[in-house]
């Protein structure tokens, strides 16, 4: 009889063992996938958080540059002009980079274009686009300063046969004429502003969703286990 008793004693003590190692080792497996959870939310919050940032700064910049290049240009009306003369004028002075602390000396010949606006009829110079109207109000095209005079002048010669041929143009000017230039391209358009916005955009709308449905699964998991701890 005690036989059978210390027999008795001895299987329940041994799954109380066995019980307690399989619940230690369910809890440690518990421990890690919590760990490992945490650990991939916290690095999906950092990537949200970073997308976020870039988004913000690719905003501030392009907002200071083009944003605002393209909000205080004049010349946003388009219309067609017709190209009156294209000649070549003067040649132009100008230097180039030949090594380092070395810069010598070019020229290039100025290319005027007169177009009439079919709109209106006013007359003016053409420009090719805002950067050429900073450099130089009376040439249509500005190149880069090179050695080769002579490669220099068949490219604008080239330019000028070219609207010589396709008289008809599209052009951009200021319908109030407080500005008289006339563009053939603009740099800083609506759709190129649109594409440069919409980037940023996208990048802030992935950085918030992602961090969006971290905070959302962290609530579900936390409401899951307040509802498995709720008596029933």
């Amino acid at each position: 009889m005690f036989f059978v008793k210390g027999v008795k004693t001895a299987r329940v003590t041994q799954q109380r063992v066995i019980y307690k190692t399989l619940w230690g080792n369910e809890l440690k497996d518990k421990k890690r996938t919590e760990t490992a959870l945490k650990a991939g939310e916290d690095r999906a919050i950092l990537l949200g958080l970073g997308m976020v940032f870039s988004s913000v700064m690719m905003y501030f910049v392009i907002c200071i540059t083009m944003v605002r290049a393209y909000a205080e240009r004049l010349l946003t009306d388009e219309t067609t002009c017709t190209v009156l003369n294209s000649t070549l004028t003067k040649d132009i002075n100008c230097s180039y980079n030949c090594g380092s602390d070395c810069w010598r000396s070019s020229k290039y010949p100025c290319l005027q274009v007169y177009v009439s606006l079919n709109a209106t009829g006013r007359i003016g110079l053409l420009s090719h686009n805002e950067e050429m109207l900073d450099v130089s109000s009376e040439c249509f095209y500005v190149p880069k300063c090179q050695k080769d005079h002579t490669a220099l002048h068949v490219m604008i010669q080239n330019i000028s046969e070219h609207l010589r041929i396709h008289q008809q143009v599209t052009c951009y000017h200021d319908s109030s004429e407080h500005q008289g230039s006339i563009l053939l391209n603009r740099l800083y358009g609506s759709s190129t502003v649109f594409h440069s916005l919409f980037w940023p955009s996208c990048m802030l709308s992935g950085g918030t969703l992602i961090i969006l449905m971290v905070k959302l699964t962290q609530y579900l998991s936390i409401l899951c286990e307040q509802i498995g701890k709720t008596p029933k």
